[in-house]
């Protein structure tokens, strides 16, 4: 099928006019499966244009939108590990610092999302020489005793912040870990 008929003024047209030679009508449209002819493309027109830019930035504006939501949602750093992290970087400020004629505070750190650890070097003791369940035994019901009582320790209290207090020796070398739960000073 090489023509095609107009259907106003009924004359014969190649297939690769859009428009009658006779008449100047529209000729109809056709699918040609010979692959020398060529297809009429349909017109496009500015609205086309338009509606994909519009569809570009809605896609762009949603994307950001989502990126904005989901770093909210999953990296933000939530009230409380930002309050920690600047209470243990006000207390770095000072360290290290001896708390008394046998115990340095070297630093402070925030563990997780509701763990505070402090780290003190016992400047005087050797692993060695030490017994750490006797260590243990004395350290541990003081440590509990000044968590519940004192001032400086509302904060953590009323977060329910659990409190370990790390303990090496002269040497660095580990000694003992307590840590004070919730369960233990409330």
């Amino acid at each position: 099928m090489d023509n095609v008929k107009c259907t106003h003024c009924g004359t014969d047209n190649p297939v690769r006019f859009r428009y009658c030679s006779s008449c100047g009508y529209e000729l109809p449209k056709i699918t040609v499966e010979n692959s020398d002819s060529t297809v009429q493309q349909p017109k496009r027109n500015k609205t086309d244009g338009r509606k994909k830019a519009l569809g570009v930035i809605v896609g762009v504006l949603a994307f950001g939108l989502s990126y904005f939501g989901v770093q909210q949602l999953f990296f933000k750093v939530p009230p409380l590990d930002k309050a920690m992290m600047e209470m243990a970087s006000e207390i770095n400020k000072t360290c290290p610092v001896m708390v008394d004629s046998e115990t340095r505070l070297d630093n402070t750190i925030v563990v997780s999302k509701n763990v505070f650890q402090y780290f003190y070097t016992l400047v005087n003791v050797d692993k060695a020489s030490t017994d750490t369940i006797e260590m243990r035994k004395y350290l541990e019901p003081n440590i509990i005793n000044f968590v519940k009582t004192n001032p400086q320790m509302k904060f953590q209290r009323d977060r329910k912040t659990t409190l370990n207090y790390y303990y090496k020796d002269k040497a660095g070398q580990f000694l003992i870990l307590v840590s004070v739960t919730p369960e233990k000073y409330n």
